[in-house]
């Protein structure tokens, strides 16, 4: 449960405290860290220091211990020296390691139930039940983030969202997929959406810099108690969605900022082709080529004003107008009229909506 590198280092530290070398096997007597500068421990001695009713032994200079998991043998550490110093340093270390276990064996714990909990897999009363002894408030107001990270187990990106949020004891950082980093966030009296939007920002900012990893984030709505939180979840998960296909400028998204993409994202896809079929009569707007699509972007951009999208388009305002009027001929549709503009706009998302669907791994 605890990896090699946390066992070193303490042993690490333990050593230059106490001047004694330390050693730590697993009970098959393979060596997990040490200090030793000589050659590996007797495996022999180990297994039958193991397999032995002590709790602690000196073995040819060596003094043995074992460290228990719930009254599972774990681990056994060697302190170099066989004087009562030796042995009291010893205990010492063994108690720290055991304090080491039940620390990372209750954060693997509250990771599993806050994993399960995002997911809902938990009953009810299983909720409320296993946050009791895991010490987990039940009544703070949370919200939850979703940060997509470019490339799969970005373990960088991981380590500098817990290094961000490590001093917030009561967020919890997980991760429930191979690309998606989850932060439930404990939201403090006072704070505002935009305090919300700024901490996205700054979890973006950071990983940009930081873990030089391009990243999406978004958020969903606030929760008052704890079985709110797969909620608030699913609503990141679908900001994150929404976001990537009808606002990929975006890199922050928040649920209740999602407009008309949110509603489009909900339509059924037979429901979505006709309403393409009806409108265009089986064409899409997305087989028209890059130059009508750039110039309906851009009328559509300057809130249908003629004379501001030929000048950003540098070109003649009749030139504009001649590629209005063609594409009214094509389609059927007057951009320069409000009802027809909105009916292409909403048919150009509703296209976005339908490849993302196809192209996706649903």
């Amino acid at each position: 449960m605890i990896s090699n590198q946390i066992l070193q280092t303490t042993i690490d530290g333990l050593k230059s405290i106490t001047r004694i070398d330390f050693c730590i096997c697993d009970t098959e007597g393979k060596t997990l860290a040490t200090t030793f500068t000589d050659s590996a421990q007797d495996e022999t001695a180990i297994l039958m220091f193991a397999e032995s009713p002590a709790d602690s032994q000196v073995i040819q200079g060596y003094q043995f211990f074992k460290v228990f998991d719930e009254h599972q043998l774990e681990y056994i550490l060697l302190a170099k020296g066989g004087s009562d110093d030796v042995y009291m340093v010893g205990k010492l270390a063994a108690f720290q390691v055991q304090n080491l276990l039940v620390a990372y064996k209750e954060r693997f714990d509250k990771d599993n139930f806050i994993k399960n909990l995002l997911l809902d897999n938990l009953l009810l009363v299983d909720i409320y039940n296993r946050a009791k002894k895991l010490h987990i408030e039940t009544n703070l107001k949370r919200v939850v983030y979703i940060i997509e990270t470019k490339n799969e187990k970005d373990t960088n990106a991981l380590e500098t969202v817990r290094s961000l949020f490590a001093t917030k004891v009561k967020d919890f950082i997980t991760a429930v997929d191979e690309k998606n980093i989850i932060v439930v966030h404990e939201v403090k009296a006072g704070e505002t959406f935009e305090d919300l939007e700024h901490t996205a920002n700054i979890i973006l900012d950071m990983l940009n810099t930081e873990a030089m990893t391009k990243v999406h984030v978004a958020f969903g709505t606030v929760v008052g108690d704890l079985k709110e939180v797969s909620r608030s979840y699913k609503e990141a998960k679908m900001a994150l969605d929404v976001g990537k296909i009808f606002y990929s400028d975006r890199n922050v998204n928040a649920y209740n900022k999602l407009g008309i993409g949110r509603l489009i994202y909900q339509l059924p896809i037979p429901l979505c082709r006709m309403f393409i079929r009806e409108i265009f009569d089986g064409k899409s707007p997305d087989e028209f080529d890059d130059e009508t699509l750039a110039t309906i972007n851009k009328f559509f951009e300057n809130s249908l004003n003629v004379s501001e999208t030929s000048r950003q388009l540098y070109i003649h305002r009749n030139t504009l107008v001649y590629r209005l009027d063609k594409l009214q001929k094509s389609t059927g549709l007057d951009l320069r009229v409000f009802e027809d503009a909105i009916t292409f706009k909403i048919a150009l998302m509703v296209v976005k909506y339908m490849n993302y669907m196809e192209n996706s791994d649903f």
